[in-house]
């Protein structure tokens, strides 16, 4: 449809006068009436965005309970100021910009890719800065095992995620899952720290990093798959 053909049915719209027949009206309203529901309103975003971060926390620390703290009990004062304040720093970031993306009209200050990004870099960042071993030791057969760990409690962190967010809704359901993978990702990467003892710089910057990058890219194919369903549904 061309300008000129919207520019006709607007200058249509605007010809015609007068109300619509009331046995016209009352046919629409019976119609309607049915099918309203009432609906609960969102709770506030800072309320979800708390939520969301005391999910990511339960995952982190339910999982190193239960295999050993390992980790924090190696780290030093400064590690663990440094390391804990940073994740904490990310998760906030993440949850804070899951929400406004499931709440349709928020404003978005970045866009999914570049905070996903920017992520990844804060994160090895703060590895290369705290830990100073360079050795590399079974670095593929040790790595593997700690993407493997991170990942399994990303799907609990991610999966929980989209529960608290169930009443919202998001406009790109691709970049609301990335999002969600990022998070559930830096949850996986909270257990680590708290349970991994190797502090090879290498093996922290490339594999523990690596939890949050295939998270959120396991995330954005579960969005796009949601996206293509809901396309055919409708």
């Amino acid at each position: 449809m061309n300008d000129k053909e919207i520019d006709g049915i607007l200058k249509n719209a605007k010809a015609v006068t007068g109300d619509p027949p009331p046995e016209v009206l009352r046919r629409i309203t019976d119609s309607i009436v049915p099918s309203l529901r009432p609906v609960r309103p969102l709770p506030p975003a800072w309320r979800m965005t708390g939520t969301l971060i005391a999910v990511c926390a339960a995952v982190s620390l339910a999982g190193a309970l239960r295999v050993g703290l390992a980790g924090f009990d190696k780290m030093d004062l400064p590690q663990r100021v440094v390391i804990f304040s940073g994740l904490a720093v990310l998760v906030w970031a993440a949850a804070r910009t899951l929400v406004a993306e499931m709440i349709p009209g928020s404003r978005r200050t970045v866009a999914p890719l570049v905070h996903l990004a920017m992520s990844c870099a804060g994160l090895a960042g703060l590895f290369a800065l705290m830990f100073h071993d360079s050795s590399i030791e079974n670095f593929i057969s040790i790595g593997l095992n700690c993407l493997f760990t991170g990942l399994l409690h990303a799907v609990p962190a991610t999966l929980l995620s989209w529960l608290v967010l169930r009443r919202g809704f998001a406009m790109n359901a691709a970049a609301a899952g990335l999002l969600a993978g990022m998070l559930g990702g830096l949850a996986g990467v909270g257990m680590l720290e708290l349970h991994c003892p190797n502090f090879e710089t290498a093996h922290l910057v490339v594999w523990h990093t690596a939890v949050v990058l295939l998270s959120a890219i396991l995330g954005y194919l579960a969005g796009l798959v949601v996206r293509r369903l809901t396309r055919r549904i409708a």
